[in-house]
């Protein structure tokens, strides 16, 4: 974040910021000449005196930090009288950035003598403005879209949309009020009563701060109020002694307050007695005659604000604080105002201003699961990083009062008690006092302070941090509920969405991909899925996944080289520690390695590096959830998160839903793939295996199966040798698919070739087979069949017998172009008993082709429209001079581009030609 007066010709557009976040502010000296606006955004006023930029990423709390961030500017530029519609219209439109688009927001700050411009930009110019006419409806206040434009409308002065092709940017103007010259600010005249309450004697501390943020100045006044003569604190950081109100990513920190033009607040100053002493502050940052910046800070009593606070623009009722005797709420002066909006930033803030309410070393706060059995770390100071964030205890850690959470504990010596503090256990803090959080009688939380020394707290320390949790717990659990809803709420989205693409596939490999990721990085920062195929099978690593892809391979070979997780069917999740332990032994063997080998073997210097990032990943909370379908585990799914990280209890009730759901779409795409490889298996056993190569004759098939290869179809081909010299053929239909269908298809094929070989002509063949179709019975199914015999002739031609029984009619193309039916239609078999088919004699000359189809071909559709006869013969007509294979292919490509939709009927293709007899 910058901050400072503008150069001239400098853009006034915002600089990027680092990783970090917002940069810490810097000032700058006066300019030479000053910028002017552009004539349409102009006010009364059109210099530029000084500026403020910052860039949030799109995270939620990005909202909380840019309020922050423009009310600590507006208030260090003095223009208290619009700070709230500036930080309203501001959140407005951050949130539209960083919530609704997605996107990065970039915000900045242009002073003006008699106002101030803010400007919000995103990175999704697509978005359109909403349009208004001129009666403008703001509509309902709970309504999302548009509403930070519309509230542009109503509070700012000026107003406008700028696009670029990669940003838009929204701008807003606020004007200062008019004042008589020579006022500042002026109040109401008010009775004696009315007026704020002061010590006898008004001590105004006066500290100076240089450049690097080290006193330089104390005055009497700073050594009555905190109890430190000058020489002992003159060269030291103010930092050393400042216990600020700040939490790390949501709010100015004191480096950057001490560098802002103008700052205002409350925080806290450690006193000689070693208590923090709450004070209200105002710093100016000022200059001397050599251009050397520094910080002067007046400070007061915090309950004698009054004589340094800012009057609001509209004051707030202050009844309430006026019951305290001292006129201002305790706790309110360590947790701040305003308050976090946001349930991280209110726990982080309430341990820190606990610590240093008593002067701590550590504070910790946990608040309780839903059946109050457990708690789990939310926030957390002075711990080491392994005690922080979802980290569990139990409510009960032991017998009696003081080994439950529910009553307030005060622990002079933890040495003397080990596990009483379940949290603290080799921490090295020794006295700890706990209190509960309670709301309406109902346990929500627990909070605690704890010191190195040993008897630092007694029964009025618990009391004052009572007093802080009863004034907080309320607050808190108001915030908890509504981060649980919007979770509830992210999580039935995540659920419908999860359900959605596991129900858009039956591919196993494709299903394991997407329970993997659909949990990395959501719900953990690596996941691992075991499959079982059966139950005497052992578990399979079958995917891995971390959000890393460079650590992917490093995980899988650490879960291949230990013993898989149990398949216990009992729903949850159970932590696995396994992974963890076995990447810690890796890593401190690798380590050991390196010592003993030196620095100077690179074999060890490769392995190490990966060996430590892999014990790193998976060294966090890991657990292991069942995928149970058709009462059978059929598998495991882990997740797991990096060192230090654990699991929030809401995210494993996430991932157990998630689970129920992956199992059963993994169970479903393992039964379609055995079906599938079933129904394939079978098909395949019903066509021939190979053709034979018939002298004379160029013979091709091509064969598609329609649908997704789960059903058997009922179209066949054959090609087999009767005796010398001759061959029998066939193209077949059996009504329907499935299970049935495939028994006459088989029936068929064999039967076909059984009877041709022992002598029976053609008629005689087919007549036998309608017999035993019919026999049957229930399970006959009605066929189409051509059948035929083929003799090769040493003339160069070949001799034909065919019988067509119902089956679309063989087509011959001739030499010449013509197009012609080679058999006559006759009675389909598995219909009646009695049938009497004929044969008929067809020669093939050098050059003719012989086309034989199923009716998948001649019925392919487009709409109203289909391919017939007429249309199979009219492609026909063009493959003069075609081979075998040439003709099938140019067949199958006309009748796959004759309609867009796929074939919805198995399509078989049988071409026979007798190739022309070359000259000598």
């Amino acid at each position: 974040m910058t901050t400072g007066v503008i150069p001239p010709g400098q853009s006034p557009e915002p600089r990027p910021t680092g990783p970090e976040g917002p940069q810490l502010p810097e000032q700058r000296g006066e300019p030479d000449g000053l910028r002017e606006l552009p004539e349409d955004n102009r006010t009364r006023s059109s210099v530029i005196t000084a500026r403020a930029a910052a860039s949030f990423e799109p995270l939620g709390r990005s909202v909380a930090t840019a309020r922050s961030f423009v009310r600590d500017t507006l208030q260090g530029w003095g223009f208290g009288d619009v700070v709230d519609d500036a930080v309203v219209l501001t959140s407005e439109l951050v949130t539209n950035a960083v919530v609704h688009a997605g996107t990065a927001a970039d915000v900045l700050c242009l002073r003006s003598d008699h106002g101030v411009r803010i400007e919000v930009a995103d990175r999704y110019p697509e978005r359109e403005v909403p349009l208004q006419s001129a009666a403008v409806s703001m509509g309902s206040p709970d309504r999302e879209g548009g509403r930070g434009l519309q509230l542009c409308a109503a509070l700012a002065g000026r107003w406008g949309v700028e696009y670029t092709p990669t940003h838009k940017n929204v701008w807003f103007q606020l004007d200062l009020p008019e004042r008589p010259v020579g006022t500042r600010t002026a109040g109401p005249s008010l009775p004696a009563e009315l007026l704020p309450v002061a010590d006898g004697r008004v001590r105004v501390a006066v500290v100076q701060i240089d450049r690097g943020g080290a006193i330089t100045a104390w005055n009497e006044d700073a050594e009555e109020l905190f109890g430190y003569a000058a020489e002992q604190v003159t060269g030291k950081p103010l930092t050393d002694l400042a216990a600020w109100p700040h939490t790390p990513g949501t709010g100015t920190g004191i480096a950057e307050a001490l560098r802002l033009s103008r700052w205002e607040g409350s925080y806290g100053v450690r006193g000689a007695h070693g208590r923090v002493i709450p004070v209200y502050a105002s710093h100016l940052r000022v200059r001397d005659t050599g251009g050397e910046p520094s910080t002067v800070c007046l400070l007061v009593r915090d309950h004698e604000r009054a004589v340094l606070q800012t009057p609001l623009r509209t004051p707030a009722s202050n009844d309430t604080k006026s019951a305290s005797p001292d006129g201002a709420d305790p706790f309110e002066v360590f947790i701040g105002s305003p308050a976090p909006d946001d349930l991280d930033g209110l726990l982080q803030r309430t341990v820190e201003r606990a610590r240093d309410m008593l002067d701590g070393d550590a504070a910790f706060l946990l608040l309780a699961t839903d059946d109050e059995t457990e708690l789990e770390v939310r926030a957390s100071t002075g711990l080491p990083s392994a005690r922080q964030r979802f980290a569990r205890v139990p409510v009960e850690a032991g017998p009696g009062r003081y080994g439950s959470a529910r009553m307030p504990a005060v622990h002079d010596d933890l040495t003397a008690a080990p596990g009483a503090v379940p949290l603290l256990g080799g921490t090295g803090m020794r006295s700890v006092v706990t209190v509960p959080l309670k709301v309406e009688g109902r346990l929500t939380g627990s909070l605690g302070v704890a010191a190195e020394g040993a008897g630092r707290y007694s029964n009025e320390e618990a009391l004052r941090l009572q007093f802080a949790a009863d004034r907080i717990a309320l607050a808190v659990e108001s915030a908890r509920l509504g981060e649980l809803e919007r979770l509830r709420r992210g999580s039935l989205s995540f659920l419908v969405e999860a359900s959605d693409l596991l129900a858009g596939t039956l591919d196993r490999d494709q299903t394991l991909a997407l329970m993997a990721q659909m949990t990395v990085p959501t719900l953990a920062t690596w996941c691992a899925v075991y499959t079982i195929a059966d139950q005497a099978s052992e578990p399979y690593l079958s995917y891995v996944l971390h959000e890393d892809e460079e650590l992917i391979d490093g995980i899988k070979s650490l879960l291949s080289k230990i013993a898989p997780p149990d398949p216990v069917p009992t729903p949850g999740a159970r932590v696995w520690s396994a992974p963890g332990e076995a990447a810690h032994q890796a890593a401190l063997r690798s380590s050991m390695r390196s010592l003993s080998l030196g620095d100077s073997d690179h074999r060890i210097g490769t392995t190490i590096g990966p060996t430590l990032a892999t014990a790193s990943a998976v060294g966090g909370e890991t657990v292991v959830l069942p995928l149970v379908a058709r009462n059978r585990v059929i598998g495991m799914l882990t997740l797991g998160k990096p060192t230090d990280e654990h699991f929030r209890q809401e995210i494993l009730e996430l991932a157990e839903d998630l689970s129920r759901r992956a199992a059963l779409a993994l169970d479903n795409a393992r039964l379609y793939s055995e079906r599938t490889a079933i129904s394939q298996s079978l098909q395949r056993s019903l066509l021939p295996p190979g053709l034979p190569q018939v002298d004379g004759v160029e013979v091709d098939v091509i064969y598609r199966a329609a649908g997704e290869g789960n059903e058997v179809g009922g179209d066949f081909y054959d090609l087999f040798p009767i005796r010398d010299g001759a061959y029998g053929f066939a193209i077949g239909d059996v009504c329907g698919t499935g299970p049935e269908a495939a028994a006459v298809t088989g029936l068929a094929r064999h039967a076909l070739r059984l009877l041709a070989r022992e002598g029976y002509g053609g008629p005689a063949v087919l007549e036998r087979l309608n017999s035993a179709i019919l026999d049957e019975g229930a399970r006959s199914r009605f066929l189409t069949l051509l059948y035929g015999e083929l003799w090769p002739q040493e003339d160069g031609s070949a001799h034909l017998k065919v019988v067509c029984a119902g089956h679309p009619l063989p087509l011959r193309l001739r030499q010449d172009g013509t197009v012609e039916p080679a058999a006559e239609p006759q009675p389909l078999l598995g219909v009646m008993e009695d049938l009497e088919l004929y044969e008929q004699s067809v020669t093939l000359d050098p050059g003719d082709v012989l086309l034989c189809v199923t009716d998948g071909v001649t019925e392919r559709r487009e709409g109203t429209r289909m391919l017939g006869d007429d249309g199979l013969a009219d492609v026909l007509t063009t493959c003069t001079g075609l081979t075998a294979g040439a003709v099938a292919a140019r067949i199958m490509r006309a009748v796959e581009r004759f309609a867009s939709d796929a074939p919805s009927d198995d399509m078989a293709i049988l071409a026979m030609r007798v190739p022309e007899v070359l000259a000598d």
